[in-house]
């Protein structure tokens, strides 16, 4: 690049960009006599007073857009998101973004007792590589010792799963005082109407007298984050070396793959008392960790359960049962019942839709569980309903196969005798 004429011209010769001088009267001249002046729109100061008041007494916690929506609705007052924005900053009231401090994630110390707190979460990584499918691997960390207390892989994070690893858990350990995890709702009821509303796997723990804490950032729980960090590294390659590709595979494997990283990585307690508690007899671990959901019998002795009708035997007690409130029990490992004051009830299922209905809400971390059993499903169809099957193809125009019609029109073989 070079200096001609008062041009900057690229070597190339492809691109020319002219740099000229102007006078400086000539310049002042085009310059916008509007300029450093207020605009003739612009909100008059006492209405931004009363504005900025109104956000100082009532709204002072609130973002601009949230503000706005506020003044608007309560007090007639109606401006732009932007202008509150700029008026709140010039005040005091609101910190751009980009001037805002990060907020500081300071270190907390362990617990001091194995079992006093235990982490778990579960990571959605592709463990196998390219020899399998991506899964989700549940881990179950201590928190004072950072010894990993379960490992389990599985198609997806879901309640059923974390009810099998909770048992593998109590059976191995004890019951823990308590466990930390993020708000997944599998863990916490997050609509906007929690109150005294538990799910399912907190109704569990709940029957188990074991608390279920919420960590209010990924950093809270670093136990087990970091853990992940170097399960994502470790694990995968030492499974490639065993030349492991299942799930099935893996979770048999995995026992002396947790004994050895416990070995490494793992820490002793400040304190070596063991707060896990011992099981009783009356911790039913296949009663309680199960999904429980209320139904109301119809006249009909029926109930609807997951795009399911189950007709009860038309026995005395489920004749004394209509109209009232019964528990439709589900089981981790498929079974169903139906039960009133813990007694069984004698059904049938009629009906069973065993494929997704249009517009079904899926969990984001089930997608690819969903997604599979989709495309097993579709894979039993007829080839004149699979989309994208061959016998549903034709060739776009008649020079690739004469023989076959376009889509859209007819063969010319079909169109020959019509014509002589």
């Amino acid at each position: 690049m070079r200096l001609r004429a008062g041009c900057w011209v690229w070597d190339d010769a492809k691109f020319i960009v002219c740099v000229v001088r102007l006078p400086l009267k000539v310049q002042a001249a085009l310059v916008s006599r509007k300029r450093s002046r207020a605009s003739n729109h612009r909100y008059g100061e006492t209405f931004r007073r009363t504005v900025l008041s109104l956000v100082r007494e009532h709204y002072r916690d609130f973002g601009p857009t949230l503000a706005v929506e506020k003044l608007a609705a309560r007090h007639g007052l109606r401006l732009g998101v932007e202008t509150l924005r700029q008026w709140m900053i010039g005040d005091g009231l609101w910190v751009d973004r980009r001037h805002r401090l990060p907020s500081p994630h300071q270190p907390r110390r362990r617990r001091e007792c194995l079992g006093e707190l235990v982490q778990i979460d579960g990571s959605e990584h592709a463990w196998f590589e390219d020899r399998g499918p991506t899964c989700t691997l549940l881990a179950f960390v201590d928190d004072a010792t950072s010894r990993l207390m379960v490992l389990r892989f599985v198609a997806s994070e879901s309640a059923f799963d974390y009810f099998r690893a909770t048992r593998a858990y109590l059976e191995a350990h004890g019951k823990p005082v308590a466990f930390y995890s993020d708000k997944h709702n599998i863990f916490r009821v997050n609509n906007g109407e929690g109150g005294e509303r538990v799910t399912q796997f907190g109704r569990a723990l709940e029957a188990l007298n074991i608390d279920i804490i919420c960590a209010n950032s990924p950093q809270a729980k670093g136990r087990v984050e970091r853990a992940f960090g170097t399960l994502q590294d470790r694990l995968v390659k030492e499974m490639r070396l065993a030349g492991i590709a299942s799930i099935e595979a893996a979770n048999a494997w995995l026992p002396a793959f947790v004994a050895s990283y416990n070995t490494r990585f793992g820490r002793e307690p400040a304190n070596t008392k063991d707060l896990h508690r011992k099981l009783s007899a009356a911790d039913n671990l296949s009663e309680i960790l199960a999904w429980r959901e209320e139904r109301t019998v119809t006249h009909n002795l029926t109930l609807h359960y997951d795009r399911m009708m189950l007709i009860l035997e038309p026995t005395p007690r489920a004749r004394s049962l209509a109209r009232k409130k019964v528990e439709v029990v589900n089981y981790p490992d498929g079974r169903f019942a139906v039960q009133s004051d813990g007694a069984s009830l004698p059904f049938r299922t009629f009906d069973k839709v065993q494929t997704i209905q249009p517009g079904t809400i899926v969990d984001h971390k089930r997608l690819s569980a969903v997604l599979t059993m989709v495309q097993a499903h579709q894979a039993a169809y007829a080839p004149n309903r699979q989309r994208g099957h061959v016998a549903r193809q034709r060739p776009p125009n008649n020079l690739e196969a004469p023989g076959l019609p376009s889509k859209g029109r007819a063969s010319r073989g079909a169109l020959a005798p019509a014509t002589r």
